[in-house]
């Protein structure tokens, strides 16, 4: 289903459509096929809502626990650690969510802002490279890719 969505998703014209089919991407990868560990995804995304970054990150933890292989759980406990400034335990979970889930857009964006805000252009160029390669409609990334393509790159002649 997830190969169908991508494919969809490189394929989409305009950006109605793109947004609905990164929109079925996103559910579908917001369901672990455990209800507990929905459930927890739940009450962690209220607590970010709210936040509250520790009763967030605690709930993550629990969930990668149970779901290991669930990349989303992943994905949002390095959305928390970031944003409680544990850059260093957002990489460590990043990888994870790519390990399970190499197509994971937002997971490359999220370490191409860190590798940017780091000073680590030339790899946010990267993984902002493979974020639009997997999402082209993504105009914030495309405006970074252009910026940093001339910082890292410079301007051919």
């Amino acid at each position: 289903m997830l190969d169908d969505l991508f494919e969809r998703l490189v394929r989409a014209q305009d950006e109605g459509e793109a947004q609905g089919v990164v929109g079925a991407i996103e559910r579908v990868w917001m369901h672990s096929g455990s209800d507990t560990a929905d459930l927890l995804m739940n009450r962690a995304m209220q607590a970010l809502q709210r936040k509250d970054y520790a009763l967030s990150q605690e709930l993550l933890g629990s969930i990668v626990e149970i779901e290991p292989h669930w990349a989303e759980g992943w994905n949002k406990r390095a959305t928390v650690r970031y944003l409680a400034e544990d850059r260093m335990g957002a990489m460590q979970d990043i990888a994870h969510a790519l390990a399970l889930e190499p197509r994971h857009f937002g997971a490359l964006s999220g370490l191409g802002f860190i590798l940017q805000n780091s000073g680590f252009d030339g790899g946010a160029l990267e993984a902002f490279r493979k974020a639009l390669a997997l999402n082209p409609r993504q105009d914030e990334i495309r405006r970074l890719v252009d910026k940093l393509t001339l910082e890292v790159e410079g301007q051919g002649i």
